[in-house]
């Protein structure tokens, strides 16, 4: 696919990850060079071990690579210091998890203003937000309710609220469904191509399950460290 670089959203070109294990390196991911478009919705699959979730890790920001680089809306993240790399995660990046990663102790509403709050910002100067946001997830009336007062599928429909209030520039998703029901894991789906569909959201999500990757508008396999598309 030929994209131009105003409509790249993602960017990397001969991503390398080496770890060392007992001494010897291990490559996880082996020059994968990849661009996806704003308001594409793109599954990345492969087998457990392929190295699809490290890469999605890179492509996030929430790891760095050995070689090659990664640039979101133009910006090259290998020349971020730790503290920059860290704002842009807050203000232009969303993350959802398999595990939810909610604070127990707080309320579903609390949790989704959390990323905002350790901005900086004011949760009066964000109510009205914070509504829009319940009601697209569907808990206008689990608002005051806390993780452990939810099903699973809640807890997540909280992440994914969590992982919009700052209006991200990119979601990133790995393993969404994985905890879940097919029932659950297929309503969450659905929000997340209406998500894609209506907001024009950017989402890159990794996913095993050929079912959840079909609601995604393209999908990338990722076998042995190398891209196959």
């Amino acid at each position: 696919m030929r994209v131009s670089e105003e409509k790249t959203a993602v960017a990397c070109r001969n991503i390398v990850k080496e770890y060392t294990v007992g001494g010897e390196g291990v490559r996880v991911l082996d020059g994968i060079t990849l661009k996806v478009c704003r308001g594409e919705f793109v599954s990345i699959m492969g087998e457990s071990g392929s190295g699809k979730s490290t890469l999605l890790y890179i492509l996030g920001g929430l790891d760095r690579p050995t070689e090659g680089n990664v640039s979101i809306n133009g910006t090259d993240l290998s020349g971020l210091s730790d503290e920059t790399m860290s704002r842009m995660r807050r203000q232009k990046i969303g993350f959802v998890f398999q595990f939810y990663n909610l604070i127990p102790n707080l309320n579903a509403e609390e949790n989704i203003m959390l990323p905002l709050l350790l901005d900086g910002k004011r949760a009066q100067d964000y109510s009205g937000r914070l509504a829009q946001m319940l009601e697209l997830v569907g808990l206008t009336q689990r608002r005051k309710h806390t993780p452990r007062e939810l099903s699973g599928g809640q807890q997540q429909r909280v992440a994914i609220a969590r992982a919009l209030m700052s209006r991200p520039e990119i979601l990133f998703a790995d393993e969404p469904t994985g905890n879940l029901d097919s029932r659950t894991g297929a309503e969450i789906m659905s929000l997340l191509e209406e998500i894609n569909r209506e907001r024009g959201q950017t989402i890159i999500m990794v996913t095993h399950s050929p079912e959840a990757a079909k609601s995604s508008s393209r999908i990338i396999t990722v076998r042995d460290g190398k891209l196959k598309e």
